[in-house]
């Protein structure tokens, strides 16, 4: 009977402390998931500020209409950005319109000027002019030398939209707003929860200016997210005409993954504008920027191809976590975060020494 009672007093001590134990893990847990630092890192124009947008809708109820109006102006000038960058590469290699009338059109759109004023509204006149001018023969021509020029990717969707885009009483959509593109500068912080995390997601600018600014970033990280554009294989930095797209995310990701600041970070590598890839590779080859791919037009030996690249730059051995990505497609970024959550979450409690 003794026997007995001991058993149980020793079993009630022990269920008492693996109780306090499970409630101190649970309070760690808590107090860990209240905030988790990710940082948004790569080079420009590889999606990361498409990426934060998309946190804004799928975890923060979307844009209000005032907050969809403010991306008006960006949308005007990528809308007239690409009509005259069309132009100006028509110059460049020497052909005109086919039909008479979008050569002059070809000349008021670059005469056009989008005015930074929040009340500016789109000229109508000028919608039409783009209209007629990227309905032109000649465009597929131009477009096939997209490699010579800076053209964002997104150019076609705004060409394509022209004529809603100039109507005055013309409001954004969430699909505009994704693929409305301008130079992030400084340090962005975005807060948003992901069931019980609370995310703290910094976008730093990717273009070379802004990288100095990174270092103030890189104190207690739970993981880093870093974005490169597929499609980047063969063009070259707005700010460098000499370097590829492509090798300088390569090299700012070996840079990155190789830190000692990131000696026990885990890395989720978004390969994005999967899309964008997928159309390009057809017409333009890997093979004449990096001698060394042999899987000619196949998506995914070429997709594998440059993760391998990637790969290759992890000298320090870190947890990779790849995912193919087009980050203005919500259903596609939903996807992926459930499964970064996930992986945020474990680092989060390794770090804590929870696991």
């Amino acid at each position: 009977m003794g026997n007995c009672i001991s058993a149980w007093h020793h079993d009630s001590k022990g269920k008492l402390w693996s109780d306090t134990i499970d409630r101190q893990i649970g309070e760690d847990s808590r107090k860990f998931r209240k905030e988790c630092k990710v940082l948004l890192l790569g080079s420009g124009d590889s999606g990361k500020s498409t990426i934060v947008k998309q946190m804004k809708i799928i975890h923060q109820n979307g844009f209000t209409k005032n907050e969809l109006m403010m991306f008006r102006p960006t949308i005007y000038r990528n809308t007239l950005d690409s009509a005259q960058a069309i132009v100006i590469q028509m110059r460049n290699i020497n052909v005109e319109c086919v039909k008479p009338v979008n050569r002059t059109f070809a000349e008021r759109i670059i005469e056009y000027r989008v005015e930074r004023t929040p009340d500016f509204v789109f000229s109508s006149e000028i919608a039409q002019a783009i209209h007629g001018l990227w309905q032109d023969p000649i465009i597929p021509k131009v477009m096939g030398c997209s490699n010579q020029l800076y053209l964002m990717d997104t150019a076609d969707y705004f060409l394509t939209e022209v004529l809603r885009i100039g109507t005055p009483d013309y409001t954004p959509t969430e699909n505009d707003v994704l693929r409305a593109r301008a130079k992030t500068t400084g340090i962005t912080k975005t807060v948003f929860n992901m069931g019980q995390l609370s995310i703290h997601m910094f976008d730093v600018g990717g273009h070379r200016s802004e990288r100095k600014k990174w270092i103030h970033c890189f104190e207690s990280v739970t993981s880093i997210i870093f974005c490169t554009a597929l499609s980047g294989y063969d063009q070259v930095l707005l700010e460098d005409k000499n370097q590829n797209c492509m090798q300088d995310s390569l090299n700012l990701f070996e840079s990155i993954i190789n830190s000692l600041w990131f000696q026990h970070t885990s890395i989720i590598l978004l390969l994005n504008k999967i899309d964008v890839f997928k159309d390009k590779l057809p017409k333009i080859p890997i093979e004449k920027y990096f001698p060394e791919y042999t899987g000619g037009p196949d998506i995914n030996k070429a997709a594998k191809y440059i993760l391998w690249k990637f790969m290759q730059a992890n000298q320090a051995r870190l947890q990779i976590y790849p995912h193919l990505t087009q980050a203005t497609n919500t259903t596609n970024i939903r996807l992926v975060f459930t499964a970064v959550k996930e992986m945020i979450i474990q680092n989060a409690l390794k770090d804590s020494g929870i696991l």
